[in-house]
């Protein structure tokens, strides 16, 4: 068969519908096919976002499939398998949509080094952000440092057109397209399924929500955030268009939407993200202690609202923002841990669990990264006491306190003696050297 093929290869992209890479190989080329490689290296990560990635490749294949296409699904180095398929199929080019951590900056380099050597002709697309990092810089640096004046321009900036969904999709002839893995078992029994139709589904249904966002977004117990998170670390949808969709470039979550572009810019310059302190001169005198670890990780440190985030996490792959800010708040301004296990652990769990924004995140909390006040620190009752007034939201995670009434579900170490005997919760950790305030 005459004509021209390029190999699309999918990463954290899983959509159709405004999908740069694909959209213009589809206008470009007379056959295209779209790849996904299953790499080993990252199988173990999450059992999480195991399970979520494998939905999402199977309604993409579905959606593939019904304008005449396939996902074509290989397993090993994604490098090697590309360049494999592309000779396969006599592929001219190569697409991949542009990402900014150290795995992918390396994949990137391999890429481009294998396609130079097999005569490929290799090209990045925009597609993981509304604005892309490295778009707009400030006088004399490569990235924004500080959040607000990166929020002022990045409203200003003139953005991609959002584009369509192709309309077919043409395979070269005598394709191998490869088996989807079976469905594993995710380790959160709660967690939200993947794939770009439920993602648009969320996105339709929480959009009339948007004039009250200001109020309800940390509303812990009332749960009404977009969880929109998982669906644009997979890609499931476009940030461009959940930015369209929202409208308004001030409002409070384009806001948001513009926090996630801002941690991409200080990745893409900063690849070290997730193991070295990204502020200069941040002070690092962490404490170790295993055990105190353990009982954060499995919510069980008496502190009712952190151990109501940590098993929400565990229970549904996600937490609320709120209590991710209190809980990482906790292990390192409270505890005094390291706040890099702390990374390891969201990265477990999460289904959005990305390296730039759970990274980025940790540090701004930490003190260590882009928090202009670094040695704040947020005293957990009276967050609990702002956000969850009720304390409903304790009670719903942490069932040991379901008959405590009213704000004492906040501070069960000032039950009187037999009350706190016949609740089987756990005292307040201890820290050495430590006098919190909030146990006075």
């Amino acid at each position: 068969m005459s004509g021209r093929t390029a190999v699309v290869l999918l990463t954290r992209d899983l959509r159709l519908h405004d999908h740069p890479a694909l959209a213009t190989s589809c206008a470009a080329f007379d056959r295209v096919v779209p790849l996904y490689v299953l790499d080993p290296a990252l199988a173990e990560w999450s059992p999480n976002r195991t399970r979520f990635l494998h939905q999402c490749l199977a309604e993409l294949r579905d959606a593939l499939r019904e304008r005449g296409g396939d996902l074509v699904i290989r397993r090993g180095d994604p490098v090697a398998e590309t360049i494999r398929l592309a000779g396969e199929v006599g592929a001219e080019a190569v697409a991949l949509s542009a990402d900014v951590s150290r795995y992918a900056a390396r994949r990137e380099r391999r890429l481009r080094e294998e396609c130079e050597r097999h005569r490929l002709h290799l090209k990045l697309f925009p597609g993981l952000t509304v604005v892309e990092p490295g778009a707009v810089r400030p006088t004399g640096g490569d990235h924004y440092r500080v959040f607000s004046p990166y929020f002022r321009v990045w409203q200003g900036v003139d953005r991609r057109a959002e584009l369509a969904a192709p309309k077919r999709v043409e395979l070269p002839d005598g394709v191998q397209v490869g088996r989807l893995p079976a469905l594993p078992e995710g380790e959160s029994p709660d967690a939200a399924p993947g794939g770009e139709s439920h993602a648009r589904r969320r996105l339709k249904q929480w959009l009339p929500t948007l004039d009250r966002y200001d109020d309800i977004h940390d509303d812990m117990a009332g749960d009404e955030t977009s969880r929109l998170s998982p669906y644009l670390r997979f890609g499931c949808v476009s940030p461009l268009a959940v930015a369209e969709r929202a409208g308004d470039r001030s409002h409070p979550f384009v806001r948001q939407l513009c926090w996630r572009d801002f941690y991409y810019q200080v990745t893409a310059a900063f690849p070290e993200i997730s193991t070295k302190a990204y502020r200069r001169g941040a002070s690092e005198d962490w404490r170790y202690d295993d055990e105190a670890m353990a009982a954060w990780t499995e919510g069980r440190t008496g502190m009712p609202i952190v151990d109501a985030g940590m098993r929400q996490m565990r229970a549904e792959g996600w937490m609320h923002n709120r209590a991710r800010l209190i809980t990482a708040g906790y292990l390192t301004k409270v505890l005094g841990l390291d706040w890099r296990p702390g990374v390891a652990v969201f990265a477990r769990w999460l289904l959005d669990g990305d390296v730039a924004n759970n990274s980025g995140n940790w540090q701004w909390v930490a003190g260590t990264g882009n928090d202009s006040r670094p040695y704040r620190s947020l005293n957990p009752v009276r967050q609990a006491e702002r956000y969850d007034p009720t304390g409903d939201y304790v009670r719903r995670w942490v069932p040991e306190l379901a008959s405590v009434a009213g704000k004492a579900v906040h501070q069960p170490w000032r039950l009187p003696p037999e009350a706190r005997r016949t609740l089987d919760y756990p005292a307040p950790l201890e820290v050495p050297g430590a006098d919190p305030v909030w146990m006075r």
